[in-house]
């Protein structure tokens, strides 16, 4: 656990290859916690040593393949008030990105439409569609030696499935290890010289204000950038 308040909101540092929740109900070895989780509320379940149930609702998800901040609350009624602010679009979400390729501008706002398609419980996303999708992309450092590589900060202000790796793929940076949305060639050349073929997607920082029995509280945390991501950039 990386952040607490006193209403019972928490954030976590999820690593990379871990599964927010179960895609069964009786649990995953692969999920962040290792108890059984009910769809329609979206919540883990579990039965404690007295034999009180215990319950953790999740209030965000990441790819399993993202690493960074994930958020959860110890009752609905909190829940249900922090899910308010994500459909309002009052969460505010920095990610950090390795990205191969030698970005046009310092600081841009990408504007796209996107087409998301689910099929067999599988979600793929398409630069090509109907349904806008806009983040900001500011570059931190670059990496002139081949293959050229630069570390990206994004901030969507949308919040489409895969978003971040369509945008990247579809503006020339492809994300370095995306092996679904990125440069194959290039992912099985950085996984021979860098030993590591994790994603290089992290969700670094999500803040928000919410609204509970007439006041205002805020939340922040902050997951810090895994090692790999410094190594990499030499």
């Amino acid at each position: 656990m990386i952040a607490r308040d006193a209403n019972g909101v928490l954030a976590l540092a999820k690593p990379a290859g871990v599964l927010s929740h179960p895609n069964s109900a009786g649990g995953d070895a692969r999920a962040m916690l290792t108890c059984a989780y009910e769809d329609g509320p979206e919540c883990y379940v579990w039965t404690g040593p007295a034999g009180a149930a215990g319950r953790l609702w999740l209030l965000n998800r990441l790819d399993s393949a993202t690493s960074g901040v994930i958020l959860a609350a110890a009752s609905e009624r909190v829940a249900l008030a922090i899910r308010r602010q994500f459909a309002r679009r009052q969460v505010h979400k920095r990610y950090q990105a390795l990205v191969f390729g030698r970005p046009r501008a310092a600081n841009e706002v990408w504007r796209d439409r996107l087409a998301i398609e689910k099929r067999g419980g599988v979600i793929r996303t398409r630069a090509a569609g109907n349904i806008p999708a806009e983040a900001r992309c500011l570059v931190l450092a670059r990496r002139a030696a081949e293959p050229p590589l630069a570390l990206v900060q994004l901030e969507p202000h949308t919040g489409r499935s895969h978003q971040l790796r369509v945008q990247c793929a579809r503006h020339g940076l492809p994300i370095v290890g995306d092996q679904t949305y990125g440069d194959f060639r290039l992912n099985r050349a950085f996984a021979r010289a860098a030993g590591s073929k994790r994603l290089f997607l992290h969700s670094l920082e999500t803040r928000f204000s919410y609204e509970l029995d007439g006041r205002t509280f805020a939340f922040a945390a902050t997951a810090p950038l895994p090692e790999e991501f410094a190594t990499a950039m030499g």
